[in-house]
C-alpha cells in the first residue's frame, strides 16, 4: 500500500508565501513523476507543476516565476514553494505521483491541502 501525505497549506495574505510538502510511503520501488495539481471551487483540477526523478520540471503558465517545485528522492518527498501568492491561487492542492510498486506502476493522489490567499 502506498500513501501520499501532504502538509503546509493554510491562510496567507496576497503577496505572501507558503511551502507545501508531500511524502510518499509504503511499498515503493521507485517514483517516476511527482507533481502538484489544484482544484478551485467550480473549476476542474489542473496541473500546477511536475518534476521527474531526474529533476526536469514543468509549470503551468499561471505560476511560472512564482512557484518552484523540488524533490528529495532519498525521502520520497516533493515540495512546492509558492511565492507572490494571489487570490486566484486559492484552491485545494493535491500531490500526485507515478510510483513503481511490486508488479506494476500506479498513479497515486494525496488527500489534498487547502491553500487560501486572502487579506
Amino acid at each position: 500500500q502506498v500513501q501520499l501525505v501532504e502538509s503546509g497549506g493554510g491562510l496567507v495574505q496576497p503577496g505572501g508565501s507558503l511551502r507545501l510538502s508531500c511524502a510518499a510511503s509504503g511499498s515503493i520501488l521507485s517514483i517516476n513523476v511527482m507533481g502538484w495539481y489544484r482544484q478551485a471551487p467550480g473549476k476542474q483540477r489542473e496541473l500546477v507543476a511536475s518534476i521527474t526523478s531526474g529533476g526536469r520540471s514543468n509549470y503551468a503558465d499561471s505560476v511560472k516565476g512564482r512557484f518552484t517545485i523540488s524533490r528529495d528522492n532519498a525521502k520520497n518527498t516533493v515540495y512546492l514553494q509558492m511565492n507572490s501568492l494571489k487570490s486566484e491561487d486559492t484552491a485545494v492542492y493535491y500531490c500526485n505521483a507515478v510510483i513503481l510498486v511490486p508488479v506494476t506502476k500506479l498513479e497515486f493522489w494525496g488527500q489534498g491541502t487547502q491553500v487560501t490567499v486572502s487579506s
